[in-house]
């Protein structure tokens, strides 16, 4: 019988305490193949996804959340800044390049981004198959996005409104796939990508030149010198300003005359009040009290009257002017290192928008994941070191019920060398077989995690084979034998005369 063979039996005669042993290691084992393949990945993305893009310009609000969702895809975004705004960014000789992107559509939880051509150079991106797109509602895919979907060339598919995969689907504007790029080891092989035409057209809104229409009633004087206040009773107050004009207004029952010029009189009858101001001009008031209170109130307004050379702006003209094409954000590369001190700055001080760096706010991010990531290492040693001391114990108190049958073949003529290996080789294969079991949990369990987050943010690759494994395995076992030494060597010691004199 050899040494694994007497391993595998006294194995099993030990079960209970056995499988202590290989499911604390097995965890162990889980915990840190899980941190280590999640955070080189995630490193690995971060820098995939941020190396050709040194700012990124959105909305006011969290820098964090601007760069999660417009250049990693995994949050919100902050709002939406306006095109033209943004495009002047292009005129600074500090930038070399900025490429607008919209969001507000997925497909099946893969992002739509609207973007134009020089998204593909800044990403160095490649077309696997067909070509990209020249107009509306034509879309290109990345290579996982097609894979996962097993969608091609010619195929139609519609969006989804919002971020959402199970919001309303957008079935009146369906995108045909036109090409399918190559892959790029980036959040770009999940997504979708068109024009921006496509992302303002499916929601309605109009990107051709706008002409600014006002509601009627909203007027406004420029250059006049002339305020009128007119009051009359059950009627509609009327304002005129004009230069050297007569205007007559006829209404039922009343007759209201008002002149803006210089050097008039004016005369009033039936308790009509009337106001008028020119230059260097006296007026006189008459005002009828007659058991009402209205020229208090039109005294009130008066006293509130600005100055006749100030530009009064309306507010329903502000509220119904066009606000302009919008898109999420801007990524931006610079044409000089010296634009690390200039750009942000401008921007957030000078505009109505923010500007994020990728470098800054994932080295925090890092930050914040470093202490609970440092903290599951801790504790999946710490688990490995127990499942170390369970193999020990386990193999100090099994030498008592074994002295016997390891007397037994030392007459036989096993060499204490072999009663040495034999404890060695013990420790060492419950630590191994507790490191592989560790690694499948491991890998199935970052499968199940993967399949529950985003598809957009699906950058684990849950069954690919990373180096690192090998070397935490070699730990694994490492800590075995390390635990079967002073039971192999008090096997060494193992007195025959003494074990089989006292049975």
């Amino acid at each position: 019988m050899n040494t694994l063979q007497l391993v595998w039996k006294n194995i099993s005669q030990q079960w209970g305490s056995t499988l202590l042993s290989i499911i604390l290691t097995a965890f162990g084992v889980a915990i840190l193949v899980s941190i280590y393949i999640t955070s080189d990945t995630f490193e690995k993305q971060l820098d995939s996804n941020s190396k050709q893009v040194d700012l990124v310009v959105g909305a006011k609000g969290s820098p964090l959340q601007l760069i999660l969702s417009a250049l990693y895809h995994v949050d919100n975004p902050t709002g939406n800044i306006k095109l033209a705004e943004a495009e002047k960014l292009m005129e600074n000789p500090f930038i070399e390049k900025a490429v607008p992107i919209s969001l507000g559509d997925n497909f099946k939880g893969h992002r739509i981004i609207g973007t134009d051509t020089s998204f593909i150079g800044l990403y160095e991106l490649q077309l696997a198959e067909g070509r990209l797109w020249n107009k509306s509602y034509e879309v290109v895919l990345g290579s996982e996005t097609a894979r996962k979907n097993k969608l091609k060339i010619g195929d139609q598919i519609h969006g989804a409104h919002g971020l959402a995969e199970n919001a309303h689907v957008h079935d009146e504007h369906p995108f045909t796939i036109v090409g399918i790029l190559k892959p790029n080891g980036s959040i770009v092989d999940n997504l979708l990508l068109s024009n921006l035409e496509s992302v303002w057209d499916i929601h309605g809104i109009h990107h051709e030149d706008h002409d600014h229409e006002h509601a009627e009633g909203d007027g406004h004087d420029h250059g006049s010198h002339a305020d009128h206040d007119h009051d009359h009773a059950g009627e509609t107050a009327a304002e005129h300003a004009a230069h050297d004009h007569d205007h007559d207004h006829d209404h039922a029952g009343e007759t209201a005359a008002e002149h803006a010029a210089h050097d008039h009189d004016h005369d009033h009858a039936g308790g009509t009040a009337a106001e008028h101001a020119a230059h260097d001009h006296d007026h006189d008031h008459d005002q009828d009290h007659s058991g009402t209170n209205t020229d208090t109130v039109v005294e009130e307004i008066v006293s509130e009257r600005p100055r006749n050379d100030v530009f009064v702006k309306s507010i329903a003209e502000d509220i119904t002017q066009d606000k302009g094409l919008e898109i999420t954000a801007m990524l931006v590369k610079y044409s000089s290192p010296a634009a690390i001190g200039v750009i942000p700055k401008l921007i957030n001080q000078s505009t109505s928008m923010q500007a994020a760096s990728p470098a800054l706010e994932t080295a925090r991010l890092f930050s914040l994941m470093g202490v609970g990531i440092d903290s599951l290492e801790i504790l999946a040693y710490v688990i490995m070191i127990i499942a170390g001391l369970s193999v020990f114990i386990s193999l100090y108190n099994a030498l008592k019920d074994r002295k016997y049958d390891l007397a037994i073949m030392r007459t036989l003529g096993a060499s204490k060398i072999k009663l040495f290996t034999l404890l060695i080789v013990e420790g060492l294969v419950i630590t191994f077989i507790g490191g592989i079991i560790g690694l499948l949990i491991g890998h199935i369990g970052l499968y199940f995690i993967s399949t529950q987050t985003s598809q957009s943010a699906d950058f684990i690759q849950a069954f690919h084979i990373y180096g690192k494994e090998w070397l935490i395995l070699l730990i694994a076992s490492l800590i075995g034998v390390i635990a079967s030494i002073l039971p192999a060597i008090k096997a060494y010691n193992t007195n025959i005369s003494t074990i089989l004199g006292n049975k």
